[in-house]
């Protein structure tokens, strides 16, 4: 038995390195550039930085919750305002999130097969990869949902609850402070306390009034209440800057909603079509969250979700927990993507979908290969070895497609350099390479969301030269004018464009 379960923690520590390479190789130089959306998040980091004033929530650019900028001003204060710093932050936790995989589904199954095919499987995934490798918040959500939900369900099952009750709490509360999309799972931490009472209902009278099925309900209450008190305190900050601030907590979720639109029931029709299908069809077209217009799951993948899919239609019958809870969380997690408007298939706003979905579809591989053990079994040993061989083989192949498909085929691509700003980032290397007293003038002639009287793309040359304060500019000589502006640029000084 011994033997068994080291050679399976051998297995999780070779699929964490799978992971950590995966998500930590060459991270210097791919993605290439700085997209502006992740400039201004180190520029806000660096700010906060400067004035010791770390907020909660920073307002600018639609809005978005502190968190991550915060923890990102501490890597930047280790390795400087570099593009990769910036995107580490985002590595660790999609590492994290590949190890927490793991013992959520252990817990929900109770099969270290699943659990160990499920973490190799969002170890390499492309959709999981590739936002592990941006400085964008939304990394988190499945990070802190993975971890909270793993805690919830320790806590239920277990003796000694409240520890892991309060730390499933701590981050629940703090998966708050991720992304826009992680609101809408709170049904879902219901449906999963619901379900617990439920089965103790459904017990026989006789055990329903006995000593320790009431003892059972209590416990369930307190981890229900402990739970839920501790994601409430630690979300207090955030909330109350909400109440403060309402019009900061919907963003441009009003802006993008179908519920805009003079058609909603049409469009909610193909929100959710686009999105069922970007699993095995016609993924994301963006080429900033995908290889675009590749489904979002490697084509095998994509198979073994629908066996997944099916034979969890099954279990459904059978009333067994832990495929309620994945087709609860699934849904769940779509409702924020059918709901919008904008760039369906839409990898990034579907951040939360990825663990179900992966789960899924380790689950239906492994029922794929018991079918097949089963059936070879029947006819010689010999085959179930051939058999084992080709599924490590075949395995194998699943890390070579996410290397060739995110190094080489994503990452040399010309439209990735597009999609990251890559001539952003050159224009901003360039201006440090002048003299300090040269001065230098970027017109900004890039249209974008206005950020303290200056288009957003300016943000990416911003973080490179560390000018966006006023202070900063005039410490560094660099300085940002609009095109109606360009007149009052003083003679011999360097003008460029940003376009």
């Amino acid at each position: 038995m011994n033997k068994i379960l080291n050679s399976k923690f051998y297995i999780l520590f070779i699929i964490l390195i799978i992971a950590a390479f995966l998500r930590l190789y060459n991270i210097t130089g791919v993605p290439p550039g700085l997209y502006p959306d992740e400039a201004m998040n180190g520029n806000n980091a660096l700010e906060a930085l400067s004035t010791g004033n770390f907020k909660v929530f920073y307002p600018e650019n639609n809005g978005r919750e502190g968190l991550f900028m915060n923890i990102q001003a501490l890597f930047l204060t280790v390795f400087g305002n570099q593009p990769w710093a910036l995107r580490l932050p985002s590595a660790i936790f999609g590492i994290l999130t590949v190890l927490g995989i793991y013992f959520l589904v252990k817990e929900l199954f109770n099969d270290r097969g699943v659990a160990l095919l499920s973490s190799f499987l969002l170890a390499t995934s492309f959709w999981h990869i590739n936002f592990s490798r941006i400085g964008f918040r939304a990394i988190m959500a499945p990070f802190f949902l993975t971890w909270a939900v793993y805690f919830l369900l320790k806590s239920l099952k277990a003796e000694s609850y409240k520890l892991k009750a309060v730390l499933g709490g701590i981050l629940y509360g703090l998966g708050f402070y991720s992304y826009i999309a992680y609101r809408a799972t709170p049904i879902l931490i219901f449906i999963i306390l619901l379900l617990y009472w439920i089965s103790i209902l459904r017990t026989s009278d006789v055990l329903r009034t006995s000593d320790v099925q009431k003892l059972i309900r209590k416990k369930i209450l307190l981890v229900a209440c402990l739970f839920t008190l501790v994601a409430l305190i630690v979300f207090a900050p955030l909330g109350y800057y909400f109440l403060k601030n309402p019009q900061d907590f919907f963003g441009r979720t009003t802006q993008i909603s179908i519920f805009n639109s003079p058609t909603p029931i049409k469009d909610l029709g193909l929100n959710i079509s686009k999105t069922a299908g970007m699993f095995n069809f016609s993924g994301d077209w963006n080429w900033r969250h995908n290889y675009a217009g590749r489904s979002e799951l490697f084509w095998p993948v994509g198979i073994l979700f629908i066996i997944g899919i099916l034979s969890g239609f099954y279990f459904l019958l059978k009333k067994k927990f832990s495929f309620i809870i994945l087709f609860a969380w699934l849904i769940i997690a779509a409702l924020p993507v059918v709901v919008s408007n904008e760039g369906l298939p839409h990898a990034l706003r579907a951040i939360l979908m990825i663990p179900p979905a992966i789960i899924l579809a380790a689950a239906g591989g492994i029922r794929l290969y018991e079918w097949l053990k089963n059936a070879m079994t029947c006819h010689s040993v010999l085959r179930v070895k051939i058999l084992k061989v080709f599924v490590f083989l075949f395995l194998s192949l699943f890390v070579f497609e996410a290397y060739t498909t995110y190094f080489v085929k994503w990452g040399k691509n010309p439209n990735t350099f597009d999609a990251f700003s890559a001539d952003y980032v050159w224009l901003a290397k360039g201006l440090n390479d002048l003299p300090k007293e040269t001065p230098k003038y970027v017109v900004i002639e890039a249209s974008g969301i206005d950020v303290r009287g200056i288009p957003m793309p300016a943000q990416t040359v911003m973080f490179i030269t560390d000018t966006f304060t006023p202070e900063k500019q005039k410490e560094k000589n660099i300085f940002y004018v609009l095109p109606n502006q360009v007149s009052q640029i003083p003679p011999n000084s360097y003008t460029t464009i940003l376009k």
